[in-house]
């Protein structure tokens, strides 16, 4: 097993375009696109999908920025071992994410999101410092842990100024009426207001402090992979979550009613051929 002396974070500067709402979005891979009319806000939403020929196994033909999904090497998802990923020491991250009154919540589409630019919300990993820029869900759990997938997934998408991205990965498990986690919790009540594609709306107030604290007293497991959605741009780090958090099931069904099915089936060992290259 790697230890977390070891796992100093070698980030790759992506400059490639970005397609329609990848979860690169609202970073330097991929600028958001908003329109405005009148009183209405709209988001461009997203030029790919989960099913049939817009779904993972066809990315690849749907740009040609897109030629990663097919036949890079380190691709993510992945499934979470020792063997596959590098050991984070509770508290080796130093995560900042101040209380905020309102964000712009948006589908995108292809997921919900909510953003963080301008929150003054950051996390220093491996001694860099990062911005939190947005963070979204896919549902089911794209990342497995030794094999068992999980309900929801959320990524906190952070760059640096080098522009290197990381994604701080967090796996929730359902639990027992009343329970959950408070930062899901603060969603539902905006999130009827964005459940058509495009919408926008705000939240109301978001207070991160249990988040943190829960993300602060486990391990987590890193390694170097891709974008999960189109172009597939390899280089972002993810930095996953061994335990889960709670997801009160009517939260779930609610997330689930707006977002769907949008989780890529997991690929091949980091270094490995392209599961889509495979003869």
């Amino acid at each position: 097993m790697k230890s977390s002396t070891s796992y100093l974070v070698l980030f790759v500067n992506l400059f490639v375009q970005s397609a329609t709402a990848s979860c690169g979005h609202g970073t330097s891979l991929h600028k958001r696109t908003v329109t405005t009319n009148g009183l209405v806000k709209r988001v461009e939403v997203g030029k790919f999908g989960y099913i049939g020929t817009q779904g993972p196994a066809n990315w690849q033909n749907l740009a040609p920025e897109n030629v990663q999904c097919a036949n890079g090497s380190n691709q993510s998802p992945i499934n979470i071992t020792p063997e596959s990923s590098t050991l984070v020491e509770p508290g080796s991250l130093t995560i900042n994410i101040p209380a905020v009154e309102a964000a712009e919540f948006e589908n995108l589409g292809t997921t919900i999101e909510v953003l963080m630019e301008g929150k003054n919300a950051s996390s220093v990993i491996g001694g860099k410092s990062f911005s939190l820029k947005q963070f979204h869900f896919h549902s089911p759990s794209e990342h497995t842990i030794a094999g068992e997938h999980f309900p929801l997934e959320m990524h906190m998408v952070h760059e640096a100024e080098d522009k290197s991205i990381a994604v701080l990965t967090v796996l929730f498990q359902l639990c027992e009426a009343n329970g959950g986690n408070p930062v899901i919790n603060a969603l539902l009540p905006s999130i009827e207001a964005i459940r058509a594609p495009g919408s926008v709306t705000e939240t109301g107030p978001i207070d991160f402090a249990p988040l943190i604290t829960a993300l602060n007293a486990q391990p987590m497991r890193m390694y170097q992979g891709s974008l999960t959605t189109p172009p597939c741009t390899e280089g972002p780090s993810f930095v996953i979550t061994t335990q889960t958090l709670p997801l009160d099931i009517k939260a779930y069904n609610m997330f689930k009613s707006v977002v769907g099915f949008n989780s890529r089936f997991l690929q091949t060992s980091i270094g490995e051929p392209n599961v889509l290259a495979a003869k």
